[in-house]
């Protein structure tokens, strides 16, 4: 399940570090008559009798489990906590040789230490090799701190070159040796991984991923094993989108009533068909594009109410899209085969108007670093534009769809687009990789998930596939039950983890997936006309916004039913911005943009 991870075995571990076949320096010995006490302590106490198990099922050992609580309250700063733990359970955190031996480390006696981590009675002489050429490793760089040059030299050729460990990391210290001062090393010592005030810690929590647990309870190992559980309970959990952590305290549960499925406010300030909504990256933000020539900016306030922010307008047919730039602080708003404007959010002003003389613009998407734009033209073209307007580049596509989507991963390197109306095409800028995503029916829209690696695809034949793009293309599941017949309906991930999907409907209706399953688990009604567009609130699970023929954008949440829904705007609005009703809680006065703009 995600998440969840299982440690690998130390000697699976020591195996991964590159040990080469070497022979040991001469203070270490792997005979079979190793010393007898170290031997013995290297195993868990013989137990008199059965071992002792706990727990409703008995499956956890009781020693394990009190070293693991007792490393843990070390762990957290209760010292006398953890001492009194041992002394009364008569369970030791550790032995008396790895006491010493964690002691020899603090101190930064290095052969003691060595010494001693061969008397400890390792029998996997991979894993007493690494933890040699970590502890002669630290050796190593603090007599460089020390300016002991001749030792630090006689360390690496005589006791860990020998070991046979990780030669890489073997030549990266030979080469700093010649290149850098003694002084210039020990400044560049957290590049190399090294901090000279914590590196002893650091080193023993090395150290413990390197020896068995029965020897050195790992860093952590609590936190670990309640994440994990945690993780097994969310992900079994069918309905999960709680706002909130998990609890300890409960088995976690989340009921039907976590999806958002009444409907909370009816924005009512735009004249004619809504046609695409997108909340900001933040949540803070939703932006709506409207045929009737103007796009509007809400503002999400602290009570999760939306409030009326900008009515943006400027353009001079219907507003086809909206695309947030990554800082949310400037918005796209394009045009039907008209012209593509960016206004600051902030204060609503048109900061740019894009065209080109003859030529409409169809898309529009924002980079990465927020410092260029893409866009889509109808004459079949995609053109790179910095934000002052220079071109910056422009090629031919081979669309011979309608469909303008495009989008642009956030790594800035992928974009996706429409190729012809049964094909997507994945291009890579840096290496010119073209991958196609095939559908056997006419594509009408398309949605990027968060990270970059699922691509959602609305078809004509009512049925919207989910593709993974990062290892593929793979198409992995589908979804089915939504009506489309004439116009473009869009569809959007979305709740914790997006682990849903939403989609409108010609019917009216909102409709929402699981989307692992592939189940149709709810179904919102409350529109009047045809739902062109959803948008699930990437920083609020319990809130999603759709938009309607009907005018309206509605917002769903999970209050309860009794809580009355709260209506925002009205069908008429003067000129100077205030509405009908006029309240001063968003319904008041409006900043109203023409788009007027230098360009």
């Amino acid at each position: 399940m995600g998440g969840f991870e299982d440690d690998e075995p130390p000697s699976k571990r020591a195996r991964a570090s590159s040990v080469e076949s070497a022979s040991l320096p001469d203070c270490f010995s792997f005979s079979k008559s190793a010393n007898p006490l170290g031997s013995t302590m290297a195993r868990p106490l013989p137990s008199q009798g059965k071992e002792v198990m706990i727990g409703s099922k008995g499956v956890i050992k009781k020693e394990e489990f009190v070293r693991i609580i007792t490393k843990t309250l070390y762990s957290l700063g209760y010292e006398k906590s953890g001492a009194v733990l041992e002394e009364e359970s008569g369970i030791t955190l550790h032995n008396p040789m790895v006491i010493l031996f964690r002691k020899q480390v603090i101190d930064g006696k290095w052969d003691h230490a060595v010494a001693t981590l061969n008397k400890i009675g390792l029998l996997d002489e991979n894993i007493v090799k690494s933890a040699a050429f970590l502890i002669l490793e630290q050796k190593f760089l603090e007599l460089l701190r020390d300016d002991n040059v001749m030792g630090a030299m006689k360390t690496l050729q005589s006791e860990i070159t020998p070991l046979g460990v990780n030669r890489k990391r073997v030549h990266e210290l030979s080469s700093c040796m010649i290149s850098c001062s003694p002084q210039q090393l020990f400044l560049g010592f957290s590049k190399l991984g090294i901090d000279s005030s914590t590196a002893r810690l650091k080193l023993l929590e090395e150290l413990e991923k390197v020896l068995p647990p029965t020897v050195m309870v790992p860093e952590r190992r609590l936190e670990n094993l309640v994440e994990q559980a945690l993780t097994v309970q969310r992900d079994a959990c069918y309905f999960h989108n709680s706002i909130d952590g998990l609890s300890l305290y409960i088995d976690h549960h989340c009921g039907k009533d976590q999806i958002p499925s009444r409907t909370l406010q009816v924005l009512r300030a735009h004249h004619d068909e809504v046609w695409f909504i997108q909340f900001s990256n933040n949540g803070k933000y939703l932006a709506s594009a409207s045929n009737d020539k103007s796009a509007m900016i809400w503002e999400v306030d602290e009570d999760g109410e939306l409030l009326l922010k900008h009515t943006l307008n400027g353009h001079e047919k219907s507003v086809m899209t909206v695309a947030w730039s990554p800082d949310d602080c400037q918005l796209l708003t394009c045009a039907m085969e008209e012209t593509i404007r960016r206004w600051d959010v902030e204060s609503g002003k048109c900061l740019h108007v894009y065209e080109k003389p003859g030529i409409g613009f169809i898309s529009c998407a924002w980079f990465a670093d927020g410092k260029q734009i893409l866009s889509g033209l109808s004459d079949q073209h995609f053109c790179i534009w910095d934000l002052d307007g220079k071109e910056v580049d422009c090629w031919k596509g081979q669309r011979s769809t309608k469909t303008p989507d495009i989008t642009v991963a956030k790594d800035g390197k992928l974009i996706i687009s429409m190729n012809r109306e049964k094909t997507i095409l994945l291009f890579d800028r840096e290496t010119k990789q073209e991958r196609l995503i095939e559908e056997e029916q006419t594509i009408t829209s398309f949605s990027l998930s968060e990270d970059g690696d699922f691509l959602l695809v609305n078809l004509v034949n009512e049925a919207i596939h989910l593709w993974n793009i990062r290892n593929g293309p793979i198409r992995v599941n589908r979804y089915s039950g939504h009506k489309r017949s004439r116009f473009v309906i869009r569809s959007c991930f979305g709740g914790s983890e997006q682990a849903f999907i939403a989609s409108g409907s010609e019917d009216s209706q909102v409709y929402i997936w699981h989307r692992a399953t592939g189940d149709l688990i709810q179904t919102l009604a409350g529109h009047s006309g045809s739902v062109n567009c959803v948008s699930w609130n990437p920083a609020n699970p319990h809130m999603l916004a759709s938009a309607s023929d009907d005018h309206t954008i509605r917002i769903w949440g999970v209050k309860k039913a009794s809580l009355k829904r709260k209506d925002v705007g009205s069908s008429s609005c003067s000129s100077n911005g205030i509405h009908a009703n006029g309240n001063a809680h968003g319904n008041g006065f409006v900043h109203q943009c023409n788009g007027n703009s230098t360009k």
